[in-house]
C-alpha cells in the first residue's frame, strides 16, 4: 500500500478532511456533528493521508498551536497499515516545530493504553466529554521525536 502524507490547512482542505471525520466519528462513533466539527478546525495545523491508488483521502488528525492533540481519525479500510502512527509522528513534528516542549490528548478510555505505547502518560482524572469517558494524556515532545526519527516516510506540506 502506497499513501501521500500532507500537512494541509483546513481552508484549503476542509471537504478531505471531513469526508473523514464523518465516516469514522460521526457514523462509527456516533458523535454529534455540531462536537466533532468545533471552531478549533480553522486555527489548528491538520495532517492528511491520501491513497496513492484511489487519491481517496484515508486519515487525518489535528495539532492546536497549545499542543492539543485530536480528531486522529483513520477510515476502517486503512486501521491496519498503522497510518495513525505516521499521522501521531507528524503532529509531533509540527508541534517542535511551535516550539512546544509537550502536547497533550483527552484520550476515550479504551485508548489509554494504546497511547501510552507512543510516550504518552495520565494525568488528572477521567471526565465525560460527548457521553465519553476520557483520560488527559501527555507527552514530551523530545521524548517523542527520538522514534520520529526511526520513521520511514516522507511528509510533505
Amino acid at each position: 500500500m502506497s499513501y501521500s502524507v500532507s500537512r494541509v490547512q483546513w481552508k484549503q482542505a476542509a471537504p478531505l478532511l471531513k469526508d473523514i471525520r464523518e465516516k469514522v466519528f460521526i457514523c462509527e462513533r456516533r458523535i454529534p456533528r455540531k462536537v466533532e466539527f468545533d471552531c478549533n478546525d480553522n486555527s489548528a495545523f491538520h495532517m492528511l493521508v491520501c491513497d496513492d491508488n484511489s487519491h481517496e483521502p484515508i486519515a487525518t488528525g489535528r495539532i492546536s498551536s497549545t499542543g492539543e492533540i485530536s480528531r486522529i481519525a483513520v477510515v476502517m479500510e486503512f486501521r491496519r497499515a498503522s497510518i495513525d502512527k505516521v499521522i501521531i509522528q507528524g503532529l509531533f513534528r509540527i508541534a517542535q516545530e511551535l516550539l512546544l516542549n509537550e502536547v497533550y490528548i483527552d484520550s476515550p478510555l479504551e485508548n489509554v493504553s494504546y497511547f501510552s505505547q507512543h510516550h504518552f502518560h495520565p494525568v488528572g482524572v477521567v471526565f465525560m466529554e460527548a457521553g465519553m469517558p476520557k483520560q488527559r494524556m501527555v507527552c514530551a515532545i523530545k521524548t517523542a521525536l527520538a522514534d520520529a526519527d526511526q520513521a520511514k516516510y516522507y511528509l510533505n506540506h
